[in-house]
């Protein structure tokens, strides 16, 4: 049997199905149950926060077999997950799960742990901690019963809904091949150190597609995607540099900024047939779990400039914010970029060759947009520690002294490799919803980007479609009613880059992730008075900087911040307007004050969203 034949296709099973009938047995050098309260409520929470009501599929993650016999598995990856559902199922008496479900090979404290938990189900007890038993397991199925009791007792159907969840949450099962070498399949999986990502299900999906009449034509195919896809997951650096010099030269022109392709087959075109010629003997597996092309001798970029860049998002995220940006519509949707529903948002992509392949195409074609039109973090020069926002294209550069082509790094919009206007605006706006938007699941705002650099890659473009986005984002927060803690972050850091793009002085202004609203006034001032709520938590009184500078900042009052934290006045554009105010007016903040800055700064946000609704 050959390898591809020995390869079978990963499975799905809802959480009530994954024990249904089967038997699995965790190796003796797997390291034993380990997981603890965190990783556990966190599974457990995960569950939880899909609606009750949903009949969709949410993914909860992977989990890698050996098998051994009919419906009998070794469990190679994944068992900390499995044995957290075998012991949440024994607690909820799911039918599903009974003594010969899960062992422990040559672990008998594990085993007697597990069999005996069976008997405390519906009591009040706890196992004694005995030298027989397994203490770690004993410790998560009392996480998991105290986790259920305390949720019950705050909510009488928390149990009976939450079981009413379990068919909606899907394991992907993979089986290794039949005769794969285990011992260096153990030693990959312990230097990557995590378990097949469901963007890597994805990849196989989506190659597995791409079948046709003709194995040759099919093989060089599969090659091609599995090489684009690989260059296009390294996220933390431009793509290009991802290709040997030929492919790039064939990609992106020879200056490497371009990507004028307009299909999969002018890409295929890129590629040189030699490489799949019948010479060269390979296994496909190993191929699609390798790039395609060694670098280049002349390319040799070195560590320093393989460290250079860090991207914003991950490569799975990357996929969903495509996936959103082919679709882009008026509204966002937290489904659209929801990692739980990672596979279902994306199973229209290995319908068939057809759509395998266009999305390979769009795949490389919407990378080259995010690596030119979205920021990245840069650890350069002055940079090199902390990183700064930078917004920038590749070009080519030759080296008349070395002989070699090199990358260079411009400023999108600039000819040079200094900033003009349009760049530093496009790189502040996106740095102030960059730091607003921190979870994966709401950076729409990108496949905004992504959907317009499609169309038109003209700066004032960008900015208008992210000027509106946040103009639509403050008018949701309800910005003119909002008051102190309720005030979303969107309010002020859209109001600190509007102030940075209208007042000259501020063209160094870097974003920070800034979480803490800090009362200007403090709350409760020390031998001060204590202001009145309509006025401690006003708008006027407010900016937000980062939790550290909050601490530092405590009970004093306004005077003693500006005089002992400078550095942290700059945090922020709306503070350094408060500061100026006190110091045009007897360096005293007060009521009065905060009532004309609240009605200042409401103002500058009403002129743009005028701006953009009219």
């Amino acid at each position: 049997m050959n390898n591809i034949e020995s390869v079978v296709q990963p499975e799905e099973f809802n959480v009530l199905e994954i024990f249904q009938g089967t038997e699995y047995r965790v190796p003796i050098y797997q390291r034993n149950y380990a997981w603890t309260k965190d990783e556990i409520e966190q599974l457990l929470n995960d569950i939880n926060d899909i609606n009750a009501s949903f009949d969709g599929r949410y993914y909860l993650g992977s989990l890698i077999v050996n098998q051994l016999g009919a419906n009998y598995y070794d469990v190679i990856d994944g068992q900390q997950r499995l044995t957290t559902l075998f012991l949440m199922l024994s607690f909820l008496n799911n039918s599903s799960v009974n003594k010969r479900s899960l062992s422990f090979e040559a672990r008998e404290k594990s085993n007697k742990t597990l069999y005996e938990i069976d008997a405390i189900k519906d009591t009040e007890k706890e196992l004694d901690k005995e030298p027989w038993y397994s203490d770690e397991i004993i410790d998560g199925y009392a996480v998991i019963k105290n986790y259920f009791n305390q949720m019950q007792k705050k909510d009488s159907s928390f149990i009976y809904n939450f079981k009413r969840r379990l068919g909606s949450i899907i394991i992907i099962r993979t089986q290794v091949p039949r005769d794969i070498d285990l011992n260096h399949y153990f030693e990959i999986m312990n230097t990557r150190g995590e378990q097949l990502e469901l963007h890597e299900i994805v990849k196989a999906k989506i190659i597995s597609a791409i079948k046709s009449k003709d194995e040759n034509v099919d093989k060089k195919d599969k090659m091609i995607a599995a090489t684009i896809w690989d260059a296009c997951a390294q996220m933390d650096n431009y793509v290009q540099m991802n290709f040997s010099i030929n492919v790039r030269n064939s990609l992106f022109g020879n200056n490497w900024d371009t990507f004028t392709k307009t299909n999969y087959d002018e890409i295929r075109g890129c590629f040189n047939d030699e490489q799949y010629t019948d010479s060269k003997k390979f296994k496909l597996i190993d191929k699609l779990n390798n790039p395609l092309f060694e670098q280049d001798a002349e390319d040799n970029r070195g560590a320093e400039e393989n460290e250079r860049f860090e991207s914003i998002v991950s490569f799975p995220n990357f996929l969903l914010l495509v996936n959103e940006a082919l679709n882009i519509g008026e509204t966002d949707s937290d489904a659209g970029l929801d990692d739980k529903r990672f596979i279902k948002l994306l199973e229209d992509k290995w319908k068939g060759r057809e759509s395998a392949l266009e999305f390979i195409f769009e795949l490389l074609k919407y990378r080259f947009l995010f690596d030119k039109f979205v920021i990245k973090r840069e650890f350069a020069k002055d940079y090199k520690t902390e990183g700064r926002w930078a917004l920038q294209r590749l070009e080519m550069y030759y080296d008349v002294k070395k002989k070699s082509k090199k990358p260079v790094y411009k400023g999108t919009y600039s000819i040079e490799e200094s900033d003009d206007t349009n760049n530093k605006t496009l790189r502040l706006l996106e740095a102030c919803l960059r730091v607003t938007y921190t979870s994966p699941k709401t950076m729409h705002w990108i496949s905004r980007i992504l959907a317009a650099a499609n169309n038109n890659n003209d700066g004032n473009v960008l900015k208008e479609v992210l000027e509106k986005y946040c103009c639509q984002k403050v008018v949701e927060a309800e910005f003119e009613k909002s008051k102190g803690f309720a005030i979303d972050r969107i309010v002020f850091t859209f109001l600190d880059y509007l102030i940075c793009r209208d007042n000259p002085g501020f063209d160094n202004f870097q974003f920070q992730f800034r979480t803490s609203i800090e009362h200007f006034y403090p709350q409760h001032p020390i031998n001060e008075e204590v202001w009145d709520d309509e006025h401690l938590n006003s708008f006027g009184n407010l900016a937000l900087i980062t939790v550290s500078a909050n601490s530092k900042f405590s009970n004093m009052l306004p005077s003693s911040k500006i005089e002992n934290f400078p550095d942290i006045i700059e945090q922020s554009p709306k503070l350094i307007f408060m500061k100026r105010m006190m110091e045009s007016s007897g360096r005293a903040w007060t009521k009065s004050m905060v009532e004309h800055h609240n009605q200042k700064m409401l103002e500058v946000l009403k002129k743009e969203i005028v701006k953009w609704n009219s």
